[in-house]
């Protein structure tokens, strides 16, 4: 019996000896959580954040920077005796506002007790100032350095887009785990569609600190340290006092300006408006200004030059001239007589042929040429010889770049709507239909939609006699590179080149002796363009001009749409005209054009 209760005792002990045995084993070999909390005591890795690559205009003038801010970090298990009133008081929070911070990142993934946690974002300089002396009192509390956008200028806000926290949903979708918690991402415009160059590459210090949180230098001379690498630089293709001027101009009105260099596709302006001053998405008030922003019902993030559609108007006209002019249907002598049926005209005379019927923009003109265009006897059956035309129709005009997207160098483009037969099918739920019942398409009317940027395309298309480069944004990825290959590719279009010296020759004639010469032409250069004013029942006309100058070596090409503002003779042709004064003479000669775009009263 004794003999028994020996070996059971000696079992016992055995056995908890092994436990415990397998426990210090299990604690100093297989789980790192102690050693890390051992090392953190006297380690500790500061995430180094590169700098963001900042943004130029064409000439070399600075946009966008970096600015310093300090996020407050705390290590919670180096947190000793915390003076939570004290605390409070310091950082100008209360403790209600303390604890829902504390809270919400130990909910957030990737919480951990010995390393830095991001308490409070984005301290000023001036907020630095004021606390950093104060931080050795409160053991486990750190500052981390990180940079914010700032802007020179208050324009160009929606096309440069801002720069905020990666969402969850974000972070979810990022396969290659860039990005961590907490860091920051290009939301819209440039800064969202050059991410991957402006970005850089985060780096990592380890420094070592005493028992008091107090830094005591690198940790072996820095050798297991990786250096931030700072993002790519871009310069840019606007011309940055031109969108100011732009800006300036379209104060107070809805629409948009958009300004290309013909000859590469190069965006001189871009403007949105209303916008917002892109200095209000940055720093602490980042929250509230955006909730501000997005809830206003004038739009202001509303990028309206890639993403507000609009029916063409008139100027729609000189595409239907070269489709065709193209297909041998008419020449410049093609005389058509303007009987006011079955489309309304303003009295210009008796008929026109080209040159006159694009001047005086003669809508039974365009009616007469688009039905040659579609109804070409191709079959016996009207209703198939319709549905026949219109898809070489919808081709031609397709290869201008309407009806899809141009493959700007910024997110959410809208592609506008040339119709085709599979529209119309839908339309009209698969019953027939033919000419008669599509034929406001012919003067850019009815189920036609376009986007500022694609008529601006389209202006500079005419002054190239034919082809285009992809507009962009970004002419230069580094301070000596070059644009990204897209952007160097030449698009042609349908059309024979030769027909092109007919639209320049009309267009010419629309500003010289035409519906724009009151307000689009210039002294000592021959501008190029062609109104339009787009029906917005119940509201007031748009306002719509597109154009290019000089006639010969076109060095700029325009859209201005200004929404609710009537005849495109006058608002946008003025706006269209004071811009290429600005860009080609450096200031306005005609300070009653400019006064006029001021007061804004365009309808009276």
């Amino acid at each position: 019996m004794n003999e028994s209760r020996k070996y059971i005792i000696q079992l016992i002990v055995v056995s908890v000896a092994i436990l415990f045995l397998g426990k210090l084993f299990s604690i100093q070999v297989l789980d790192g959580t102690y050693a890390e909390a051992a090392s953190s005591n006297v380690i500790h890795s500061v995430v180094e954040y590169p700098y963001r690559g900042l943004i130029y205009d064409r000439n070399g003038k600075l946009l966008v920077y970096n600015t310093p801010q300090f996020d407050l970090t705390v290590t919670p298990k180096e947190v000793i005796s915390l003076d939570t009133l004290k605390f409070c008081e310091l950082f100008e929070i209360t403790k209600d506002e303390f604890k829902e911070s504390y809270q919400s990142i130990r909910r957030k993934k990737g919480f951990s007790y010995v390393r830095p946690n991001v308490l409070i974002k984005q301290l000023s300089e001036r907020d630095l100032a004021r606390v950093q002396d104060f931080l050795v009192d409160f053991p486990g509390f750190g500052i981390q350095v990180r940079t914010t956008r700032a802007y020179t200028s208050p324009v160009m806000a929606n096309a440069l887009g801002y720069v905020s926290e990666i969402s969850a949903r974000r972070l979810s979708l990022d396969t290659l785990r860039y990005y961590h918690q907490g860091d920051y991402i290009g939301q819209s415009g440039i800064e969202a569609y050059y991410e991957e160059q402006l970005r850089g590459k985060r780096g990592v210090k380890r420094v070592l600190k005493n028992v008091r949180g107090i830094e005591k230098g690198s940790f072996e001379n820095g050798k297991y340290d990786t250096l931030a690498v700072p993002g790519q630089n871009l310069i840019s293709t606007i011309d940055i006092e031109l969108q100011k001027y732009g800006e300036y101009l379209l104060e107070n009105k809805s629409g948009s300006i958009v300004a290309i260099e013909p000859s590469s596709g190069e965006i001189l302006s871009i403007v949105s408006g209303p916008s917002y001053d892109p200095n209000l998405l940055t720093g602490r008030n980042y929250s509230e200004n955006f909730s501000r922003i997005s809830s206003d019902t004038l739009k202001p993030l509303f990028n309206r030059p890639l993403m507000a559609q609009y029916r063409p108007g008139s100027i729609f006209k000189i595409i239907q001239s070269l489709v065709a002019l193209n297909e041998g249907i008419i020449n410049r002598n093609t005389y058509i007589p303007c009987v006011m049926v079955p489309m309304k005209c303003h009295y210009h005379g008796p008929g026109e042929t080209l040159v006159g019927a694009i001047t005086n923009s003669c809508n039974p003109y365009f009616y007469n040429v688009m039905k040659r265009v579609v109804n070409r006897g191709a079959s016996e059956d009207p209703y198939e010889d319709t549905r026949i035309g219109l898809i070489k129709w919808h081709e031609y005009v397709g290869s201008f770049g309407l009806g899809s997207r141009l493959g700007i160098d910024l997110p959410n483009e809208k592609s506008g709507l040339v119709p085709s037969t599979a529209y119309y099918d839908r339309a009209y739920n698969n019953r027939p239909w033919k000419y008669s019942n599509i034929y406001s398409i012919a003067i850019g009317e009815g189920e036609n939609l376009v986007v500022p940027l694609q008529m601006a395309n389209f202006a500079a298309i005419v002054a190239n006699r034919g082809y285009y480069y992809p507009p962009h944004l970004v002419k230069s990825v580094g301070q000596t590179g070059e644009p990204l290959p897209q952007y160097k590719e030449k698009h042609y279009t349908m059309v024979a080149p030769e027909h092109f010296d007919i639209a320049v020759e009309a267009m010419a004639e629309v500003v010289r002796s035409g519906t724009g010469q009151y307000r689009a032409k210039l002294r000592d250069i021959e501008v190029c363009g062609k109104t339009g004013t787009v029906q917005n029942d119940p509201l007031p006309d748009h306002s719509v001009f597109i154009a290019f100058a000089p006639k010969d070596n076109p060095k700029i090409a325009v859209s201005v749409y200004v929404e609710d503002a009537g005849q495109g003779a006058r608002a946008a042709a003025s706006i269209a005209s004071l811009m290429i004064e600005k860009y080609l003479i450096g200031e306005t000669q005609r300070p009653n054009i400019e006064e006029f775009v001021k007061r804004g009263e365009f309808l009276y």
